[in-house]
């Protein structure tokens, strides 16, 4: 595997040395830098370009959700993992809907933690079952908009068919594939080939990375 470049920012000096030594345990691992607040991460980004940032999500002065709004629009190429003891619903969805790429809790373990890592680099982003959990909660609840027919998503250069997008619509519902056959009156092994192909299109793994992806890119609404 590719030498991972991390960078480690919170403002409790215990827990991020005490995350650096974890960190430089496995080989493919290279912490670049250490910054106790969003301020002194954004001078460091001027001469040094981590791969991953392990970004708290509660720091003074500027938080981690600030600091993530900002990254995603000037180094939209980096990769952000927020750490945090808030797991609440509404947390998740905001930093999710800003784009980071994964969102751990403080106390998860070390095997969890480097998964998480090598998974955000490999695939472009982390989801565990809670995570899961709280995407098909708002999307039940109907927090949601209306996917259009057809898309052209330009900054992928993807074009969606209009049936690929009836079937991502449904994926975005939770309904699975002999639900959706039914209600788009098509064969089980029709909505297998437009769901294969949605996720040729789009480059992720799985059902759930499509939620992700339709969302990151304003076609649902969390």
């Amino acid at each position: 595997m590719d030498t991972l470049k991390l960078a480690v920012i919170d403002d409790h000096t215990l827990f991020r040395q005490g995350l650096i030594q974890i960190l430089k345990k496995f080989n493919h691992y290279d912490v670049v830098f250490e910054a106790a607040s969003a301020e002194e991460m954004f001078e460091k980004l001027s001469s040094v370009m981590p791969d991953i940032l392990l970004l708290d999500l509660n720091m003074k002065g500027m938080s981690g959700q600030q600091a993530s709004v900002i990254i995603r629009h000037d180094y939209p190429d980096m990769k952000i993992i927020i750490l945090s003891m808030n797991y609440s619903h509404d947390y998740i969805r905001q930093m999710m809907k800003i784009g980071v790429h994964g969102y751990l809790p403080k106390d998860i373990d070390q095997r969890k933690l480097v998964e998480a890592i090598d998974q955000v680099y490999s695939k472009g982003h982390y989801m565990d079952d809670e995570i899961a959990a709280v995407l098909r909660e708002a999307l039940q609840m109907g927090q949601r908009k209306n996917l259009k027919k057809s898309t052209v998503i330009e900054s992928e250069n993807i074009v969606l068919t209009d049936r690929e997008m009836d079937v991502l619509r449904l994926i975005c519902k939770g309904q699975n594939t002999q639900q959706i056959a039914e209600e788009l009156f098509i064969s089980y092994r029709t909505v297998e080939g437009h769901r294969k192909n949605l996720l040729l299109k789009t480059g992720v793994a799985n059902s759930v990375s499509l939620v992700v992806f339709a969302m990151k890119h304003g076609l649902i609404e969390m």
